[in-house]
């Protein structure tokens, strides 16, 4: 319980006067020894106990019904909210919306309104117990904008806040981030900072290095700073989900297809069932039959006829509808394929033959693989706008190279770093190569990231054989990066630098004999390159595959959509699933994957994230239209007029037995 005027407390004492009163009432009378009265004593002994016992009842409700009138004009709630009762009225009161797709999952159960979601019953819930604790200045923090925007108090939130959920995953480390910069320009006074959230894995990256740094910048305001959570962490076990993980177009004289390949699957095991999977093109559509048994179901290059000298489209996969809309639905954009390039900048084209070898084989026959193996110097040379990856293995570039290859990420391009033979301090992307190291004995690799990016399992889920790799001489890195691999030592085989767009990678050794066994243990190193290689092609041809949320288009303002969910504000097109025209090229826009299938971090885990910092949390159910939180100052009331009925009855004298004649 918690209370809207907690100073109001501070008359608790009062509840204390009728025992006052009753002493100071016991000194105003002497007692006198007389000797006649003795007698009369010794006969009222029996009822005495009696009298003692209602004299202290009486005294116990006048106190009772002081104590429930303090309770009452203190304005108590019925809630979960307990940091509400300390502290006060909060000066700045600042919302953190989690708006990813997770939070799209449909209530069930009794009293549950038709439709109502984690995001929408969480909104309405926070906006019914902010209008109660009131604050000087409101700021709401959206996922999808991820800018603090003031608004006039909590009454506003619906209208600032879209209704629907974005297909994106949420940074909630960044969104705090954005709240701890506002309270440093601002200069807030006393904070509260209210998060509504799923406790999504994928969104929270509890094992980020950045949650540190978090926690101590609002450890050092000197102002008082208070966390609330409002979460729903369940989970829809019957949940389904579709995403598209390949498309192809094949043209012959004869025939002209789309092969589509994709991925369904759910939160949890369960018994076989028979989903109806429906592809539509250019308005035709079909129906594919599939038997989902377990946690998922590969697809493979699903066929779809095309009228014959149809060079561009795009087309949508769907699911019947369950407990969340936000991911039934699966887009995806083709064209004909185009020469994928791959320069490989080295001084010693020895040292990259096995490197050339594998990023030569393309494991599509109807894409060309074209390898370039050039000297830094002639690095000018290079037609960046055909080139989809570049491995380097020299110093780190400088001057205009830098420059160079800087404008080639911010493409979307791909690169992957060697470290040279002499490092120097030379920094990219935030990250350098130290010094060489040479173990006595060749180690392995005990640790890499499974669930995405390089080293991500097959979509079979069978995981690389990382961990067979054999180390025998590495070169340490130092920076700002998100690590990969790791050997047993400690150190970081490969790592990922933080980058908005395109792909910058460092790996820790070579391919040459006696440095590892990535070239004669090839199937790590082969997929590695492939997947490079496949996501910088990306960039390329006159249609993309988007993941929603992971693009800094400067023109997705000017996009036009060619299919998107009603409602949708077109500042919001990036993060939303749906397929865009931006100029000649089509973008297919999808909900990231990860998010349904990302585990819920628990209390305990979410408690530690905010170690040493005022904080406390609360779990909802989504559809629960039970309001968060409720006064009842009448409940007090009530219980003071029933102590003071209560202590009146004890008050009637004890009715006199009429004496009976002889």
């Amino acid at each position: 319980m918690s209370f809207l005027t907690p100073l109001l407390l501070v008359g608790l004492p009062l509840a204390a006067l009728p025992i006052l009163i009753h002493l100071i009432n016991q000194r105003r009378f002497q007692t006198v020894e007389w000797g006649a009265i003795r007698f009369l004593l010794e006969a009222n002994r029996m009822s005495r106990g009696y009298a003692r016992i209602r004299r202290w009842l009486i005294l116990l409700f006048r106190t009772l019904a002081v104590a429930a009138l303090i309770f009452a004009i203190a304005r108590p709630l019925a809630s979960g909210w307990l940091g509400l009762a300390t502290g006060g009225k909060a000066e700045t009161t600042i919302v953190i919306i989690d708006r990813s797709a997770s939070m799209g999952q449909l209530g069930r159960g009794a009293g549950n309104s038709l439709n109502t979601g984690k995001l929408t019953t969480g909104i309405a819930k926070l906006q019914n117990t902010l209008s109660l604790v009131g604050s000087t200045h409101w700021v709401v923090i959206d996922s999808a904008g991820g800018e603090a925007v003031e608004i006039a108090g909590p009454e506003a939130l619906t209208k600032i806040v879209p209704k629907q959920v974005t297909s994106a995953t949420t940074d909630l480390v960044g969104l705090l981030e954005t709240a701890r910069d506002y309270i440093s320009e601002n200069r807030t006074g006393q904070t509260e900072v209210w998060i509504l959230s799923d406790q999504r894995a994928n969104d929270w990256n509890a094992t980020s290095g950045r949650w540190r740094a978090i926690r101590d910048g609002f450890l050092e305001f000197k102002q008082g700073i208070r966390f609330h959570l409002l979460s729903y962490p369940d989970v829809a076990t019957d949940n389904l989900s579709i995403e598209v993980t390949g498309v192809e177009q094949r043209e012959t004289r004869d025939e002209n297809r789309v092969l589509v390949s994709l991925r369904l699957s759910r939160p949890a095991g369960g018994p076989p069932m028979t989903v109806p999977i429906r592809f539509e093109i250019d308005g035709a559509g079909s129906e594919l039959p599939v038997e989902l048994a377990g946690d998922g179901v590969e697809i493979s290059g699903h066929p779809l006829t095309l009228p014959v000298g149809t060079k561009q489209g795009w087309g949508r996969v769907s699911i019947p509808a369950d407990p969340n809309p936000a991911d039934n639905d699966a887009y995806f954009a083709f064209a004909e394929p185009i020469p994928r390039r791959i320069a490989l900048v080295t001084a010693d084209p020895t040292k990259l033959r096995s490197i050339e070898i594998a990023a030569a084989i393309a494991p599509n026959r109807a894409v060309k693989h074209v390898v370039d193996v050039i000297a830094p110097a002639q690095l000018a040379a290079i037609v960046w706008e055909e080139v989809a990856l570049v491995v380097w293995h020299a110093p780190l570039p400088k001057g205009n190279d830098r420059a160079m290859i800087e404008s080639f990420l911010d493409a979307g391009g791909q690169v992957i770093c060697l470290p040279p033979a002499a490092p120097d301090a030379t920094e990219l992307g935030g990250i350098r190569w130290e010094q060489w190291v040479e173990p006595p004995e060749p180690i392995s690799v005990t640790n890499w990231r499974g669930d995405a990016d390089l080293l991500a399992r097959s979509q079979a889920g069978t995981a690389l054989p990382v961990g067979e790799l054999s180390i025998g001489r590495f070169c340490k890195m130092a920076g700002d990066f998100t690590p990969l691999a790791t050997l047993g030592s400690g150190d970081v085989l490969l790592a990922r630098a933080t980058r908005a767009k395109g792909g910058l990678y460092f790996l820790g050794t070579t391919t040459t004999d006696g440095d590892s066994t990535l070239a004669t243990d090839g199937v790590v190193l082969y997929v590695a390159l492939q997947r490079s290689i496949a996501e910088g092609a990306e960039s390329l041809g006159s249609t993309r595959q988007l993941v929603a949320g992971n693009t800094n288009d400067s023109s997705a303002s000017t996009w036009q959509p060619l299919a998107v969910a009603d409602g949708v504000l077109s500042s919001e097109y990036p993060f939303h699933a749906g397929v865009y025209a931006a100029g000649e090229r089509v973008l297919a826009v999808n909900h990231d994957a990860n998010e349904p299938r990302s585990p819920v971090l628990d209390k305990q885990q979410i408690a530690n994230l905010f170690a040493g910092l005022d904080f406390d949390q609360v779990a909802d159910t989504a559809g629960n239209l039970d309001a968060l939180t409720r006064e009842i100052w009448r409940v007090f009331l009530t219980c003071m007029i029933a102590a003071l009925v209560i202590e009146a009855g004890l008050c009637i004298p004890k009715p006199r037995v009429a004496e009976g004649r002889a």
